[in-house]
């Protein structure tokens, strides 16, 4: 006689007939929300598992330069490149402070 016999669907259905047969309501109860504990998990893995899985398109934007500039024309595009970037994080700037300004009048 072996330790663990093989599982068999047939007498696993009867064992849980039996047990239902013989138990009060409340076992039934807590089987129904054991059971239904475990569906939930296993549903929200199997759904977990679908979403997010791959990684987004993304678009890579490429600047191609003359190979002839010179270098006074390399200096002003990035002066006007970092002007360009200086005025998006003052604009992001100044749309924080309405938020904070907005947040401070309701009381937080």
């Amino acid at each position: 006689m072996s330790f663990m016999p093989p599982f068999q669907p047939r007498r696993a259905m009867g064992d849980l007939k039996s047990f239902i047969a013989h138990r009060d309501k409340t076992h039934l109860i807590g089987l129904t929300l054991s059971i239904l504990t475990v569906a939930i998990i296993l549903v929200i893995f199997f759904a977990d598992s679908k979403v997010n899985t791959s990684p987004g398109r993304s678009v890579t934007y490429v600047e191609l330069y003359e190979s002839d500039r010179s270098d006074e024309e390399i200096v002003a595009r990035q002066q006007a490149d970092k002007a360009a970037i200086e005025e998006r994080a003052k604009a992001r700037q100044e749309e924080f402070q309405k938020i904070d300004e907005a947040l401070e009048r309701a009381g937080f």
